[in-house]
This record gives structure tokens, sequence and C-alpha cells, in this order.
């Protein structure tokens, strides 16, 4: 069993503090590690020592900057399998997941890298004579990064690849129940003398402590969060004692219509794959299905073949795994609650409905169907493998059902009607629309979300200038 270190000005260092985590694998129920349960004073050592090292950093030049992001991405290619095995270990993660969020983390770096040389200004006419506007972009600082545990190394790679292509420094907080990958991922960084030290720090803990201090921290200039909507509102709390930029992508309750028009083969596929992959622990999963009356029974029969063909186990044992554990004995009881209460409420149970015959945190995938748009289990986040259903018999009533909610994040509908998908898309209220695709993001795009989903993005040229400030020079000149 691995005991970790804090990570601080490039050198690992002991906790102020002398409280450990027990660091849990899902699927066995066994102790794996330990990290330190860091203190105030840790997150102030360690923002201390990103502020030192911010000015050089930042007046490095782009496309060293570039290469020292690139290099991290082949690192991390080397050590995959390595990757691959933690994530399955400490996150429960099946094979093609696994190796997919690892593959995912090094094309980010990668593709980030290549922003080094297109980070741009602009130059705008004056209305004075023998005056230039100059519009600057520069590093917004030093960047707090606290980092959940569905994605690991993806969203750690998503916080890091950014902030240090555009300058900026940073003190990322791996989550406390999966950090093995980040403090693997922290032995690359330590290997690399191009890196100044104090560029990337590393403080373990809880978040109510860690998350906290860093987000009111008068040195941190954006807090970057990736996490629940009671975390993201406490966070956005502290940001506000120093009016700190905060970067958030919160909670989701992504809904999937299909249209009587749709395909319908094409639709269980990717509403299963949106809906049971990370065991439905991602904000961007199918939450809830909304199916046209007409096609509502042919759809749920397709359904519910592919979810009870889910094998679940422990994904470290077999390849053929398709689906791992919840996180923890809490989220499992919270899955599981709130399907009872959702069949209290009317809900029936077409399969699954209960915890897996194994040990570890498994949940059968499940499907419940009469549920009413009004219930608890349409509205609430559930973050486990469970698909909500109900029907409608208007694309008009399709689409208020699904705007109606607090979250906007994630959405999908499924035609083979093109004028009907436009609809969709025009009058839906989220951050990104899947059309006849399962729910998942590229790293070219733009992830963001609407409502109580977040702030500010991620990913693509959107989600890069959010590390970046924007400085006017009103620039006069003799003639």
């Amino acid at each position: 069993m691995q005991t970790h270190q804090m990570y601080v000005n490039g050198e690992y260092i002991k906790s102020t503090g002398d409280e450990w985590i027990d660091i849990i694998n899902p699927a066995t129920e066994e102790v794996i590690s330990k990290i330190p349960k860091g203190t105030e004073e840790d997150v102030d050592k360690a923002v201390e020592a990103a502020h030192q090292a911010q000015q050089a950093w930042e007046l490095t030049p782009n496309i060293e900057r570039g290469k020292i992001v690139r290099k991290l991405g082949d690192k991390i290619a080397e050590n995959r399998d390595k990757f691959i095995d933690l994530l399955q270990e400490e996150q429960g993660k099946d094979y093609e997941l696994a190796s997919g969020e690892v593959d995912l983390a090094i094309d980010y770096f990668r593709y980030m890298s290549e922003w080094a040389r297109r980070i741009e200004g602009e130059i705008v006419p004056s209305d004075r004579p023998n005056e230039n506007i100059l519009v600057y972009k520069k590093p917004i600082g030093v960047v707090a990064g606290i980092i959940p545990w569905n994605f690991p190394i993806f969203i750690l790679a998503r916080k890091v690849a950014t902030a240090l292509v555009t300058g900026c420094t940073i003190v990322i907080k791996p989550s406390q129940q999966t950090p093995n990958t980040a403090m693997e991922f922290t032995k690359l960084v330590d290997e690399m003398e191009e890196i100044p030290a104090g560029v990337y720090n590393v403080v373990t803990g809880t978040g109510s402590e860690i998350g906290n201090a860093m987000a009111s921290h008068k040195k941190v200039q954006m807090i970057t969060m990736t996490g629940s909507l009671p975390a993201g509102t406490k966070v956005m709390e502290a940001a506000a004692q120093n009016i700190t930029k905060v970067n958030l992508e919160l909670g989701g309750k992504a809904p999937a219509i299909v249209t009587q028009n749709a395909d319908l083969d094409l639709a269980a596929k990717a509403i299963t794959t949106s809906r049971l992959a990370n065991g439905g622990q991602a904000c961007t999963n199918a939450e809830r299905l909304y199916v046209h009356e007409s096609v509502a029974e042919e759809l749920s029969q397709k359904l519910i073949q592919a979810f009870e063909a889910t094998k679940l186990g422990d994904p470290r044992e077999s390849k053929d795994v398709t689906m791992g554990p919840l996180i923890s004995q809490d989220r499992l009881e919270t899955v599981e609650g709130m399907v009872k209460d959702a069949v209290s409420q009317g809900a029936t149970v077409a399969t699954g409905g209960e915890r897996a015959d194994l040990a570890g945190f498994f949940y059968k995938p499940t499907i419940l169907t009469n549920v009413t748009h009004d219930s608890d289990i349409m509205r609430e986040e559930i973050f486990g493998p469970v698909l909500p259903m109900t029907t409608f018999s208007t694309i008009e009533e399709a689409i208020e059902m699904a705007n109606d909610t607090v979250f906007g994040l994630s959405s999908s509908v499924y035609t083979d009607d093109l004028n009907e998908a436009m609809r969709v898309v025009n009058e839906m209220k989220f951050g990104e629309t899947y059309v006849n695709r399962e729910n998942f993001e590229a790293v070219q795009g733009y992830h963001a979300g609407m409502r109580q989903s977040g702030l500010g993005g991620a990913d693509g040229k959107h989600g890069m200038e959010d590390f970046l400030a924007t400085q006017v020079v009103y620039m006069q000149y003799k003639k």
C-alpha cells in the first residue's frame, strides 16, 4: 500500500497536519493507499510557491511551454498501462473506459500544446489620430484546480494542460477518493527538469477544508472546479471574498428525447452508452428519457435487452466487464434510496432495481417506466446506472419537459427528421446537444453548461481563453 505526500515547489513534502485519508478500491472495499489530510497552511505554501514561480513562467516563450505540455502527454503515453490499471483500481472503471480516459488525457496535453502559437491579441482602430489600441491576452495568474473522482486523469489534463500552455501556474487538489492517478502524474512532472519549481503543485485533503482555502486565497486568480452543485456553491462563496474568477462545471440532468422518427436501434445503443458509462457517474450521462408514445414500448424492450447484457464485476479481473462499481458505499445507498422513492411515487422497475450480489459497491443497471415528469428521480441528479423514462405526445411537450430543470449541461435528441432535429437544437437550453449519438464531448469543442450547471467552460479555443486575462493598451505615437 502506497502512502503519498504533498508536492510543493518541486519537492515532496509532509503535510503540516498529522491525519490521513484511506483510499478504497470500490470493487473490493480494500484500502489501497493513503493521502495526507492537508491543512490551510499546506495550501498557503503551495499557492505561495505558484505565485513566486508565476512571472518567470509567464515570460517563458509560448513555444517552450507548448513543448513541455506536449512532453507531458508523451510521458503519460509511455506509462499508459500503469494509468489504466490505477484508474481501474481506484475508480472501478471497465477496461474500455479506463483506456479511453487515459488516451483522452494524452490527446488533451498534445492538443493544448498546439495552442502555444495561437494565443493572439488584436489591434483595434482608435478614434484619435496617432494612436493604436492594442489588445493583449495574458495569463490570468495562479490557478487553483479541484479535480473530481469520476474522471481523475482526464480532468487533471483538462486543467493542467490549459493552465501551463497559457502561462499560468497551478495548484491542484485531487479527489480524496481517487488521488492515485494524480500522484502518478506528479511523478512524471517531478522527472522533468524543464518544469520550474512552483509551476505545478499538489495538495491533498478534503474539499471542505482544502477547496475552501484554495478558493478564498488572495493570491489565487482563478479557481476551476469540476464537481457537484453544492460544492460549487461553496467555492463561489469562498471566491467572492476576493472577487476571484470561478470556472465551474457542476451537475447535470441530461434529457434524451426520442421521437417517432428515430432509428430505435441506434437510439437504444447510444442511450445505453450515455446512461451506463462509468456506472452513470458523469455529469453528461443521459439522466432522463422522453420517448414518443408510439415507439415507447419498442424502445423500452431494446433498452432492457441492452441493460441486461451489461456485465458487472471487478474490471481488473476481466476485460469482459462492461460496468464496474459505484465509487462508494454512500453513493450506492443514495442510488438505492432514489429508486425506492421513485417506486413509492408510482414508477415501475422494468429491469434491475437492486444491488448486485457482488463484493464492492455494485448496483444493477436499472430502467424505470411509468415515471412522471415531476417526480423526484426526474428532477434530481442520480449519478448512478438508473434510467427513468416517460412518454410525450408532441415535440413541443418533449422540449418543454426537457428544459424544465435547474441544470443545463448536456442533452440529446434522436430523430431522422432534419426539421425535427433542428427545432429541438434551437429550442433546447443546454450547453451541449448531441444528435443521434452518445453524450461525450471532444477536446476541440467547448464543454460548458447553462443555469446551475456552471460558469465558464473547458476545451477548444474558448475553454483555453478562460485562463487568459485581457489587457488593453492605448498607444500614442508622434508623427
